[in-house]
């Protein structure tokens, strides 16, 4: 199927859920058959593999085209990235939900392809501001960029994060603070300063 199909079907799972649509009513949004759909797909959890897969190469495509547009590293992790606070966000859609509690293989499988491509970006991130001074050398990259990734990841579903009481903007600022922090030279401490993280 195409782009426009995975996305339209995206919606429709990211509205319903991924137990609660069926193959039924996916055919008839789309006035084909089921047996159309199911000589592409041959279950439910093929689509919602398709589907993930299509999310997830849409938001690193997205994220890779603004690191071309913005050379400086620490100003690259401060631009507002409504790719990335979409997949944050959408961390607590009813699909999400849904894929934890009903496809836990499939949810599980997704957020490792997440992760790996999003640690990837973040490393990528490093090397540059590495170059130009901004970061330590003296860290390993890749477990920073997985630890930042994890909790960044984890406001919805952390049993230690009061959602009442902390916003999401506040929580993502702190880890960003965290992370930047425990990162940058004195020279990117200086060039933080551009940015108000309290």
């Amino acid at each position: 199927m195409d782009k426009d199909f995975l996305h339209k079907v995206s919606e429709l799972f990211i509205e319903n859920g991924a137990k609660t649509l069926t193959m039924d009513e996916i055919a008839r949004e789309f006035s084909i058959s089921k047996k159309t759909l199911y000589q592409n797909y041959a279950n439910k959890e093929a689509l919602l593999e398709d589907v993930l897969k299509y999310n997830l190469d849409n938001i690193i495509e997205k994220i890779a085209e603004l690191d071309i547009k913005v050379e400086n590293a620490i100003e690259r992790m401060f631009c507002r990235d409504e790719h990335i606070e979409r997949a944050v966000e959408s961390n607590n859609s009813l699909l999400i939900k849904q894929l934890i509690k009903y496809y836990p293989a499939i949810f599980n499988s997704h957020m490792l392809a997440f992760a790996d491509k999003f640690v990837a970006v973040l490393e990528h991130n490093v090397q540059r501001g590495r170059e130009q001074g901004f970061y330590r050398k003296d860290f390993d990259a890749k477990v920073y960029a997985s630890v930042f990734f994890q909790v960044m990841m984890s406001y919805h579903n952390s049993m230690f994060i009061d959602t009442a009481e902390i916003s999401m903007e506040k929580f993502r600022m702190v880890v960003m603070d965290f992370y930047m922090n425990a990162i940058t030279t004195e020279k990117g401490k200086t060039e933080l300063k551009k940015y108000n993280l309290k």
